[in-house]
């Protein structure tokens, strides 16, 4: 990347990224609904509630300015046992705060990406970090299914286990142009290198055409992960507003398989990064119903 591109990058700008979506002066920081988050616990990740288009919204971000002093491997972004917690904790609270609203009245969940991973040291793998960042996952898979839009905006870098939890789970996803330095992938070549057996220039060649090993935007588009690019960083809130009323309109037309993760492979099927996808669940389905009353009763 060169000086040009890095005065253009969004990466590291958690906060300014903020500001530019929501509705002017709206944020409140560790509040939703009335419950109060502790400041210090878990820096690294801002959560509040804000107004976007006038509407009440959760915004969850992680701060890649933030140190954690307690786990001194959480900066840069690096999404870390508190951080996870405390996001999952903001989502759960805006589940409770909407529980008895119809569907239409749910409130949309925003999440800012800009993340390079998890990074645990040794306290957080003792302590059992896979819960926390688990946690957090399945808790915007619960708000999903209980009708909450869910839209993930990747501002900077969307890496491995923390974009799992942070961004994945989302109904949809948008994405900065890679113009931005936005980066989405799930671990480098030499990672899959180490782990496949296969040589690394094997793998290289492979990236230059195939999503599944190749990084970036514009091959998660491919594969149906990225919803859309958004080519202008002053188009991200309108943007982000479209797709939140889009979601909503087909969970109100009950939908929901054209969303999250099942809605990205289809999607994928239709831009045809996953060639094969739907010829395999056919398969596993049809080996599945020939043998499934020998199980179903037992």
């Amino acid at each position: 990347m060169n000086m040009e591109e890095l005065d253009n990058t969004m990466i590291g700008r958690g906060r300014d990224a903020i500001d530019m979506i929501i509705d002017k002066d709206s944020f409140q920081e560790n509040i939703i609904d009335g419950y109060s988050f502790d400041p210090d616990y878990g820096p690294g990740s801002v959560v509040g509630t804000a107004k976007l288009d006038g509407k009440l919204t959760t915004i969850i971000a992680n701060d890649a300015m933030a140190f954690n002093d307690r786990f001194p491997v959480v900066f840069g972004g690096v999404i870390g046992l508190e951080e996870g917690y405390k996001m999952a904790t903001a989502v759960y609270r805006t589940m409770e705060a909407d529980k008895d609203k119809p569907l239409a009245e749910k409130r949309a969940i925003v999440l800012i990406v800009d993340t390079p991973g998890n990074g645990p040291g040794k306290m957080e793998e003792i302590a059992g970090m896979n819960k926390s960042t688990g946690g957090y996952q399945l808790a915007l898979a619960e708000a999903r299914k209980a009708g909450h839009p869910i839209v993930a905006m990747v501002i900077g870098r969307a890496i491995s286990g923390a974009f799992l939890c942070h961004g994945l789970q989302a109904d949809h996803i948008l994405a900065l142009s890679k113009d931005f330095g936005t980066m989405i992938h799930v671990m480098p070549l030499t990672s899959i290198a180490r782990i496949t057996k296969m040589d690394i220039e094997r793998l290289e060649e492979l990236s230059t055409s195939n999503p599944v090993f190749a990084a970036g935007v514009d091959f998660f588009y491919k594969l149906g992960g990225v919803q859309e690019i958004v080519n202008q960083v002053e188009d991200m809130r309108a943007v982000i507003i479209k797709h939140i009323d889009e979601v909503a309109k087909l969970k109100a037309e009950g939908k929901g398989e054209l969303l999250g993760p099942w809605g990205r492979g289809i999607l994928g099927n239709e831009r045809g990064g996953r060639t094969h996808r739907m010829e395999a669940i056919a398969k596993v389905n049809a080996e599945f119903a020939a043998v499934e009353d020998k199980y179903i009763n037992a």
